[in-house]
């Protein structure tokens, strides 16, 4: 383990993951409270087309190219289920749930095609569950910069998102041009989707975008608080997600990075100071505690003291 810990570009990758979990963490908190927790899902199916079409059109595996059309499907995908939604009595989430099946199912097809026309060489399994070992130097650095971008344009214009995301008459009061934020928040929320791919997956970087935002849910009421929270849980998830699977040979990131995110939620769910379920029993407890007493003579009370 301590020779695996001691390689560089191990080190790299844990970097960029933890990073990535950062951001993911980060955006899903936005997504949260925005409502559009599903919308992450969707988008992550859609991207997957792009990568294939992406491979097929220029022959390269070269990182920036494979999400460069991972971004493309993903927000021609995010046009269908708006267009769906305005132009038809199709509610929002079945029109992602449309989008994310009739995406990832052209995404295989196209997928079965590349590993026949590349003879099962191309690699693109691996943005499926995701696998960090087969990241290079240059694959690290791009996923870096742009998580570190977004986590940036969050963090710099912090107090609109708040107000964005709160209170929009209040926002459209103040001049805030909301149709810009909507695209800018699409733009931040595909950005965080297509860099996270290779190393957790289309199928489950969804999972790393809503997860630690839940689960950071639990321990406060404050939306500053809880981005902060989520952006440490999707980071500590991201890091020891991907140190387990680079023990192991040929280890899926996705899965163990996904699962340390459910590790960190039960025990949120469980000891969260706001909802936790220990802390709601004994809030249940003295409340009832309260009212026995409550219900008891004061008469009787005053004999028991005395």
């Amino acid at each position: 383990m301590w020779s695996i810990l001691l390689n560089s570009n191990t080190q790299w990758v844990l970097l960029s993951t933890a990073i990535l979990g950062i951001a993911a963490g980060t955006i899903g908190s936005l997504a949260y409270w925005k409502r559009q927790s599903l919308m992450s899902d969707a988008l992550a199916h859609a991207a997957l087309p792009g990568v294939i079409i992406a491979f097929l059109l220029f022959k390269v595996k070269h990182l920036f190219v494979l999400i460069t059309g991972a971004a493309i499907s993903a927000v021609i995908g995010a046009f269908f289920i708006q267009g769906i939604r305005s132009s038809t009595r199709i509610k929002e989430d079945t029109a992602m749930g449309m989008i994310l099946s009739i995406f990832y199912g052209f995404g295989i097809m196209l997928l079965t095609i590349a590993n026949r026309t590349s003879g099962n060489q191309s690699g693109l399994n691996n943005f499926i569950l995701g696998q960090s070992a087969s990241m290079v130097q240059s694959d690290v650095w791009t996923m870096s910069i742009l998580a570190i971008l977004v986590v940036s344009i969050v963090v710099i214009g912090f107090k609109e998102w708040k107000i964005y995301l709160f209170d929009r008459q209040f926002a459209s009061g103040l001049g805030l041009p909301l149709k810009g934020m909507d695209v800018v928040y699409t733009i931040l929320l595909v950005t965080t989707i297509v860099v996270g791919i290779q190393a957790v997956g289309v199928i489950l970087i969804a999972a790393l975008l809503i997860i630690p935002a839940v689960s950071a849910r639990y321990w406060t009421h404050s939306f500053q608080a809880m981005v902060i929270i989520s952006a440490l849980f999707g980071g500590a998830s991201g890091t020891i997600g991907t140190l387990i699977s680079a023990i192991g040979n040929g280890w899926p990131t996705g899965p163990f990075i996904v699962v340390l995110a459910a590790s960190f939620f039960i025990i949120s769910l469980i000891f969260g100071k706001e909802k936790g379920i220990l802390v709601q029993y004994w809030q249940m407890k003295r409340h009832k505690k309260q009212e026995i007493i409550q219900s008891i003579p004061t008469s009787v009370l005053k004999k028991e003291v005395q």
